[in-house]
């Protein structure tokens, strides 16, 4: 890998583009494209709060790049943004969409707030000022945001509400992740969890290593985390801990049923109190089960065979990277391992799977949403997760095949297979 110096994303992600595009003599002119967003927006949302007083919030929306098709990523709502990391993250989006093959460039956003600091229905007039103000840039076929950090399907419901109204007609395809009732697909929910397990076993065949009874240890119980549990249980693959931001429950012989460990932790708020024995879950069962005390941070440096970071970005670092003992690091996160920490990682010759990949099963998920919306059809789940599974496999074996070629690790045959992608259809489009 390039030395990098700097931690600043956006520096990250433009070296990882410069670097591959100079390895597969990528097209000059498609390179520099790359190496700047096509558009970054910013509005002023004045919003009149309960207190009588108009409050004028920022909103914004980094577009980076529509070869492939319309820009496409999620919608934050968080007080603290750095444009940098957000233009990054648009990057990745575009990388991301082209490795798993799916009609989007990529494109991220969202508004500068807590929204824990609004109050009755400022959430919602918030949302809808705002896309008043993105109407005119985001699209069926020009931009299709998403929900990301504190948004989520009723907020997408309010854009689909409010566009709409604008537009003069019912336009469901304008964002993915929405209710079901209001377009969203079957299956959604589940998809960035099982296109992970998809990915994973798909590499763990090619190289021919049987993974039943593997361990598996996952930092991060949210939506994902508990799907890759639940997943991977059902495989034959042993998870042996799970963590959320409060501790961590971890059972050397195996946790007996990640479903009940879901209901519990929904009761009690804390994974760690969940030492279920069939449907009794307490912390009385704890020396039953031979559970052990662990934190979080120490989760990944567990005698396992399958690490998952599934929660924050930068948490497999210089500092405990050569402590990890997993031969597979799955990483389901956005941006969990730090430049510093994936190079020792290759030394040592372990394999990652990289979140461009692993965790991209969650924009087919969207796309899959998006097709019915502008088709006019609906799907089953069984059918979605056959048009998930078949995406996946696809994916992980044209970027092992790239591996192969290239003699790179999966992170870079990850990008090798999105550029020349993108390539291909630039090249057509010029």
């Amino acid at each position: 890998m390039t030395k990098i110096i700097s931690n600043n994303p956006w520096t990250r992600a433009r070296e990882q583009i410069k670097e591959i595009a100079s390895k597969i003599k990528l097209d000059k002119d498609l390179t520099e494209r790359l190496l700047e967003p096509d558009r970054i927006v910013e509005v002023s949302l004045p919003l009149k709060r309960k207190n009588g007083k108009t409050e004028i919030l920022k909103g914004y929306r980094v577009q980076h790049n529509n070869t492939l098709g319309p820009y496409k990523g999620g919608l934050r709502y968080h007080q603290q943004v750095s444009m940098d990391e957000v233009k990054a993250l648009a990057s990745w989006m575009t990388i991301k969409n082209a490795v798993v093959d799916v009609p989007f460039g990529g494109g991220k956003g969202g508004i500068i707030v807590n929204p824990k600091t609004l109050e009755g229905d400022e959430l919602e007039k918030l949302t809808r000022i705002f896309t008043q103000k993105l109407y005119n840039i985001i699209g069926v076929k020009i931009d299709v945001p998403a929900p990301d950090v504190n948004t989520n399907p009723k907020i997408m419901s309010w854009i689909v509400d409010e566009y709409s109204k604008i537009a003069g007609r019912e336009t469901l395809g304008v964002v993915t992740g929405k209710p079901l009732d209001r377009g969203g697909s079957e299956g959604r929910t589940e998809a960035t969890g099982l296109g992970g397990v998809y990915a994973l076993l798909t590499t763990l065949k090619k190289i021919k290593i049987n993974y039943k009874g593997m361990t598996v240890a996952i930092q991060g119980f949210g939506n994902v985390g508990r799907y890759l549990a639940h997943f991977l249980q059902k495989e034959g693959l042993k998870v042996v801990a799970l963590s959320d931001s409060k501790g961590c429950l971890y059972i050397p012989n195996g946790i007996p049923n990640t479903e009940n460990v879901e209901t519990c932790k929904e009761e009690k708020g804390v994974v760690a109190e969940c030492y279920c024995l069939g449907s009794v879950c307490d912390l009385s069962n704890k020396k039953a089960l031979g559970g052990k005390n662990i934190t979080p941070k120490e989760l990944l440096e567990l005698p396992v065979d399958i690490i998952i970071p599934a929660a924050l970005e930068n948490v497999i670092t210089e500092e405990n990277a050569p402590k990890i003992k997993a031969k597979i690091i799955l990483e389901m996160a956005n941006g969990p391992t730090t430049l510093g920490a994936d190079k020792i990682l290759k030394k040592k010759g372990k394999i990652v799977i990289p979140d461009i990949l692993a965790n991209s099963g969650g924009v087919a998920g969207s796309y899959f949403e998006w097709y019915q919306n502008i088709n006019d059809e609906k799907w089953t789940k069984e059918e979605v997760f056959k048009k998930l599974k078949e995406k996946m496999e696809n994916a992980t074996n044209q970027v092992l095949k790239a591996k192969e070629k290239y003699k790179v690790t999966l992170r870079e045959a990850a990008y090798i297979v999105a550029l020349k992608r993108i390539e291909k259809k630039f090249k057509r489009s010029n």
